[in-house]
């Protein structure tokens, strides 16, 4: 297992370890189901934001709840060693929850990074930051790539070789 995979267990620990050594701590999430160029340049923004990257993943089980049955494509295991092999990733961490609002409490980043599909006033979580004193930032390029737009185009495709 990669020394960049934590367990939920230790997300404060991590923050306080992080704080003292003077490091702003950017925290981006997401389900990454099937990592496309989209969650690199994502991620790679997200790591600009901070001396350090801490990637929350979904769990399969808040996948489930967020993307409806047949999802995740992946398991969870699979997902967060394939982000923590990313360069600009210092950390990941599996959670369970369906929004990043305990997590976030938990480690306390100096930075919220979400992808481009929100806006600043419409990060869901962007309570939790105001109470936590730190800033939401959206980064990454437009939205065009996107788990679902992959699955679609491989059915269409699919679907014209069979006709």
């Amino acid at each position: 297992m990669s020394p960049k995979i934590i367990s939920r267990a230790d997300v404060t620990a991590l923050g306080q370890r992080l704080r003292a050594e003077g490091k702003k701590i950017s925290f981006a999430n997401g389900c990454f189901e099937l990592l496309h160029v989209g969650h690199v340049r994502f991620l790679q923004g997200a790591r600009a934001q901070g001396d350090v990257l801490v990637v929350g993943v979904n769990s399969d089980r808040a996948v489930r709840a967020l993307k409806g049955p047949g999802r995740p494509l992946l398991p969870e295991a699979a997902r967060v060693e394939l982000v923590a092999a990313l360069a600009c990733v210092d950390y990941v961490v599996v959670f369970d929850e369906v929004t990043a609002e305990g997590i976030l409490r938990n480690l306390r980043p100096d930075v919220q990074c979400k992808g481009t599909d929100y806006t600043e006033e419409n990060v869901p979580e962007r309570h939790v930051m105001d109470e936590l004193g730190g800033v939401v930032r959206i980064v990454g390029d437009a939205k065009s790539h996107s788990t679902r737009d992959i699955l679609a185009e491989i059915v269409r495709r699919e679907t014209k070789d069979e006709g």
